[in-house]
């Protein structure tokens, strides 16, 4: 393992650029993550960490000014990425917020999706859990419980649940996707 040398600001900006060369993050992700660092190097070297304060705040303001680290942008991909999954609203809110994104950022950004985008996840993570429609047998009233109560812990509100779970077909749920005048879930 390699010695520990005291934290630089060049030092922190290397750090950073080969951070973001492998990760989307946010502003305040990307604090941590050199905070992370200095607190290793500061314990190694018997330092104060909370001196470098300073120093891993002109950094993160660098990568912001110079574009390398937008939160709306890492929050508009996250959001894509967690939608393709299966990911209700509710859940990528909680990522985001685990990510630093501000709330009300992450708020508006998830209130700009419709309502499609909340089933055609709900519709993922069913295919992918193989529920409703997807299910392998028939399900009785105990079955179709817990497969609501699965969808219902992702975030998936208890209407729009139901709906998949006790769907008649996958076909009825791609007409319902594709009808531009479903009703609130």
């Amino acid at each position: 393992m390699r010695a520990a040398r005291p934290p630089t600001e060049e030092r922190l900006i290397k750090s950073a650029l080969h951070y973001l060369d492998r990760y989307g993050s946010s502003v305040e992700n990307l604090r941590r993550v050199l905070a992370r660092k200095v607190r290793r190097a500061a314990e190694a070297l018997d330092l104060d960490p909370y001196d470098y304060d300073d120093i891993i705040d002109r950094v993160v303001e660098r990568c912001r000014a110079s574009g390398l680290v937008d939160d709306a942008a890492f929050a508009e991909s996250k959001i894509a990425s967690e939608r393709r999954k299966g990911r209700s609203a509710r859940r990528i809110g909680m990522t985001l917020a685990a990510k630093g994104i501000d709330r009300d950022l992450a708020g508006d950004m998830l209130s700009r999706e419709g309502e499609a985008e909340e089933l055609r996840a709900a519709m993922t993570a069913a295919r992918k859990r193989r529920l409703g429609p997807w299910r392998s047998g028939e399900a009785d009233h105990e079955r179709i419980g817990r497969e609501i109560a699965v969808l219902a812990r992702q975030g998936f509100t208890l209407v729009l649940a139901r709906r998949i779970v006790e769907a008649d077909s996958i076909e009825a749920l791609q007409q319902r996707l594709d009808d531009s005048s479903f009703d609130q879930f």
